[in-house]
Formats: structure tokens, C-alpha cells, sequence
């Protein structure tokens, strides 16, 4: 989940396949990419001035580093909150940690001119992956959410990822946020909700007094299946029109 550049390979015909690791970048073109989301102008305005006033010494790679480790230390943290509730307050400073380096590492490759697509989109969104693994298990494993809503939100996020990745490959967008939804504004609803978990644990307006948590999870992976059902319908159409046959028979 960042600003890095994407590509998609060039689909033309030919008589010799090279090996991917091999290709040069002869083949490839930039996916156009859609940020439509709610803070998109202002967060682009920030990350460009941070982007051109950080020391030469930092590369993108350092930041996608950073992004990942904050993640990894995100859940460690969530998974500390079941011994000390105060944990899940350190969570959104590992939050803040990972807006900086998810997603400022793309728009220094650009303000440099050093973007590498493949790698940095492979990269890339292997570490939002395994991201989102470490910080789910370490809510599932805080007490403050049920595995099953962990399980559930997780494999939500995966399905909605493989979808943005398929849409990149084959339509030639990559989509970075849906419903003026994008990481930064997920970042920031996650962190208002560990502030919420830490006073209000337990939602007390339902009989049954549910955890915060597993409610704000459930909601969520509604949400995510919804979005998933409408761009996949989309996408499929949007195929179906450009690649049109008349099939005999």
C-alpha cells in the first residue's frame, strides 16, 4: 500500500521468452495510477516537500525497510496490549512510523529520477502483505479481537489486494484507493480506533457487549467485500468489452 511506481509488462508476441529476472525494461510500461482518496492532494503537497529535503544518504529501499519494520513492531505492540492496554497508544506511533516510510519511499524514487517498476512494485507490495500478516496476528493475539474476525479481515485485505494487482496487470490501472478510502485514511480510522479499544473495549450498546474491535472487524470486512464485489464486477466488464470475440459454434 504505496506510492511506488508500477509497470505491466508488454503483452506483444514474441519468438523468445527471457527469463523475467533477465528482461530489461525495454517491454515495460508505468501503470497509470488512480489516488482519488480523501486527504490525496494534500498527502501528495507533504510527501514531495519531505521527499526533496531528506539527506542524500537515504534511498527509497531505506524507507521501504522502515515501512516494514514499523509493521512488524505494530503488532508486536498489539500483541503486548493483552498484558499493558496502554499498548495499543504505542501502535499508532508505529502507524505514523509506516505512513513515512510506505509512503514516501515511491515519491523519492521520482523526485530523484531512480524508480525501478518491477522491483519496486514487487517490493513493495510483498511488504504490505507481510505487514498486514504481523499486524492482524498481533490484533488477533491482543484479546482485544476474536481469530475468526483476524482470520476474516486478513484474508478481506488479501482478496482486495490480489484484485488491485490483477486490475494493474490487465487493465493498466493501479487503483490506490477506493470509496476516497486509501491507506493513509485506513491508517488514520485504525489508530482512532485503538484510542476508542483502550476507554471503550467492549461495544455496551449491544446486549451482548461485543469487543470494540470485533464489531469495527466485522464492519470492515463488509466493507472490503462490498468494494471487492463492485470492482471486480467492473473489471470483468470493463475486460469482457476490450477483448470481445465472436466465438463459432
Amino acid at each position: 500500500m504505496s506510492n511506488l511506481t508500477t509497470s505491466l509488462p508488454n503483452l506483444q508476441p514474441s519468438a523468445r521468452v527471457k527469463e523475467p529476472v533477465t528482461q530489461d525494461l525495454q517491454g515495460f510500461r508505468d501503470a497509470a495510477r488512480v489516488q482519488q482518496s480523501l486527504m490525496a492532494g494534500a498527502e501528495k503537497r507533504c510527501l514531495v516537500w519531505i521527499a526533496r529535503r531528506l539527506p542524500a544518504w537515504v534511498n527509497p529501499d531505506h524507507l521501504t525497510a522502515l515501512g516494514f519494520a514499523s509493521m512488524i513492531l505494530a503488532g508486536a505492540s498489539y500483541a503486548l496490549a493483552g498484558l499493558w492496554a496502554p499498548s495499543l497508544l504505542v501502535v499508532n506511533v508505529w502507524l505514523a512510523v509506516n505512513w513515512f516510510g510506505d509512503s514516501l519511499d515511491g515519491t523519492l524514487a521520482r523526485e530523484r529520477h531512480c524508480q525501478r517498476p518491477r522491483y519496486g512494485f514487487y517490493v513493495d507490495h510483498m511488504v504490505d502483505s507481510l505487514g498486514a500478516l504481523f499486524v492482524v496476528a498481533g490484533l488477533g493475539s491482543s484479546g482485544y479481537m476474536t481469530w475468526w474476525v483476524a482470520a476474516g479481515l486478513l484474508l478481506s485485505f488479501y482478496l482486495l489486494s490480489i484484485n488491485a494487482y490483477l486490475a494493474t496487470y490487465t487493465l493498466g490501472t493501479f487503483r490506490l484507493s477506493y470509496w476516497k478510502f486509501s491507506p493513509t485514511e485506513i491508517r488514520i480510522l485504525l489508530g482512532v480506533g485503538n484510542f476508542v479499544a483502550l476507554l471503550r473495549p467492549t461495544v455496551r450498546l449491544i446486549p451482548t457487549h461485543p469487543r470494540f474491535f470485533d464489531v469495527s472487524g466485522a464492519v470492515a470486512i463488509a466493507s472490503m467485500l462490498a468494494v471487492l464485489a463492485v470492482s471486480v464486477a467492473r473489471n470483468t466488464i470493463a475486460l469482457y468489452r476490450l477483448e470481445r470475440i465472436k466465438c463459432a459454434g
